[in-house]
């Protein structure tokens, strides 16, 4: 099990960047899956992101791709989301997501959970 930590949300305008950041605790972070997900108000909570263990692999929901990255620094523990191009709709609670069990959106749904951080993207 990891204690994940996201941070880097806030309030930013349409077309604007902003990085998501969540740090894990533990030894053997190399070893998981990592995601990202997000829930937005009276919405279910929707897969966004997912990388690798090592970081050869990335999958994206259509929604975000070509405007979002997902990259991870295991010497730091770390997995980010970067995020091009917002739009209102991609306001939502974000969630970091591990999963020893693989980079299946299934699996990793079964995994651990951060505490999330909003962000917010006004038009």
């Amino acid at each position: 099990q990891v204690q994940l930590v996201e941070s880097g949300g806030g309030l930013v305008q349409a077309g604007g960047s902003m990085r998501l950041s969540c740090a894990a605790s533990g030894r053997t972070f190399s070893s998981y899956a990592m995601g990202w997900f997000r829930q937005a108000p009276g919405k279910e909570r929707e897969f966004v992101a997912a990388i690798s263990w090592s970081g050869g692999s990335t999958y994206y929901a259509d929604s975000v791709k070509g405007r979002f990255t997902i990259f991870r620094n295991n010497a730091k523990n770390t997995v980010y989301l970067r995020m091009n191009s917002l739009k209102p709709e991609d306001t939502a609670v974000y969630y970091c997501a591990a999963s020893k069990g693989g980079i299946s959106i299934a699996t990793m749904r079964k995994g651990d959970w951060g505490q999330g951080t909003q962000v917010t993207v006004s038009s």
